[in-house]
């Protein structure tokens, strides 16, 4: 007999209770069982960007501390939802251990070192910028481990923005001086933007608001939604299509007023 969505939260309801009375190893460890597939999840979505060397296992074992950390310093009064609360905590973790591995120089600079290579040797044989298939060829690779070795080599780049760019001259020029700062914001669209999103989201719930949050601005999935706020996915599909028809009946009936912004 299937167990109940219901009965698996009234399960976890009263681990937490349990777990908030003694905080015993044995109930951290019941309460760690429970999230264990969030620190899966997001091991998994971290490793498919990484090269082939990192061990998925690593990643979820650092995953591990980083749920231990969120269950010890969970507050339920803040009114934040334990799978809200932990995957950024999760998240972390794993992060601070690929640093500590170090991965970029031993993987990353092998690989662009290697690639680089077989670019210089073929371009010096044939006169020209050498095709993807001809340095495949070069390094004995089918295309599908090329394209592979491709990406892991340009991972990564690091440049000093304290090199100098007057060799000649008494100026002290280096590259941070004349670098764009993509990130810096144009105050005037942003406060458009703002006032924007103030007038679409007036007549949205909290609940209607965070699946637009979540799902343009954290990136989040259907599913990861539903999770984050008990809701099925499905639901949280339907509540999707019927705000963005919503929002684009307020843009059409709205036209006149965004033009004369």
């Amino acid at each position: 007999m299937p167990v109940s969505k219901k009965t698996v939260e009234v399960d976890i309801n009263s681990l937490w209770k349990n777990f908030f009375k003694n905080r015993s190893e044995e109930n951290r460890n019941s309460l760690m069982e429970c999230y264990l597939p969030i620190v899966k999840y997001t091991a998994e979505r971290i490793y498919m960007k990484l090269p082939d060397k990192v061990e998925v296992d690593d990643l979820i074992s650092a995953g591990i501390f980083g749920l231990m950390d969120a269950i010890d310093a969970f507050d339920p009064k803040r009114g934040v939802k334990f799978a809200t609360y932990c995957t950024p905590r999760i998240r972390g973790a794993i992060l601070d251990e690929l640093r500590s591995m170090d991965w970029v120089p031993r993987l990353v600079r092998a690989r662009a070192h290697q690639l680089g290579n077989a670019t210089k040797t073929l371009e010096a044989h044939l006169g020209r910028l050498p095709t993807e298939k001809e340095i495949a060829e070069e390094l004995e690779m089918d295309m599908d481990d090329f394209y592979r070795l491709q990406r892991d080599a340009t991972a990564i780049g690091l440049v000093s923005l304290s090199n100098s760019l007057d060799t000649e001259g008494d100026n002290d020029i280096c590259e941070i001086d004349i670098i764009e700062d993509k990130k810096s914001k144009e105050p005037v669209i942003e406060a458009q933007k703002r006032d924007l999103k103030n007038l679409l989201t007036k007549g949205l719930t909290r609940a209607e608001r965070l699946i637009l949050v979540l799902y343009y601005y954290e990136e989040m999935t259907m599913k990861e939604i539903g999770a984050t706020l008990d809701l099925s996915e499905s639901r949280v599909s339907q509540m999707h299509s019927s705000i963005i028809a919503r929002l684009k009946a307020q843009m059409d009936t709205r036209k006149k007023e965004f033009s004369s912004r």
